[in-house]
């Protein structure tokens, strides 16, 4: 059974039974950032620290980097986003997922929000 973390930075993590994690961002993100036009992936393969950039992000009003929540490595991307970056907008927490990883310290994602905490605090913003 997987279950769903967010950061403030408005990514959110589903986190497998195996220790698996995919990575993307929230339906606010998406929608605060308009529609997107390049996914900059990040390298398969490549261990990185907390707070790392992994990827970038890019839509017709800004760019946006995508922080690696905590220390791991990448173990695959979504290819489709290279020619499809639109998917995040149509399906941010599906079919447009960002990258997926193994976590050093599984502890660190639990410091994250929960869905509750998550809406609570993206209503806080407005």
């Amino acid at each position: 059974m997987s279950k769903t973390k967010f950061t403030p930075e408005h990514e959110w993590l589903r986190i497998e039974a195996d220790g698996a994690v995919t990575v993307g961002i929230t339906d606010f993100a998406q929608d605060q950032l308009g529609d997107l036009v390049y996914v900059q992936l990040p390298e398969v393969g490549k261990a990185m620290d907390k707070g790392d950039e992994v990827a970038v992000i890019e839509s017709v009003k800004t760019a946006g980097e995508i922080l690696l929540p905590a220390a791991g490595t990448v173990t695959e991307v979504n290819a489709t986003l290279a020619d499809e970056p639109g998917k995040v907008n149509a399906d941010p927490m599906g079919a447009g997922w960002i990258f997926k990883m193994t976590v050093d310290q599984p502890g660190e994602l639990d410091a994250l929000m929960d869905e509750a905490a998550y809406k609570a605090y993206v209503d806080g913003m407005h």
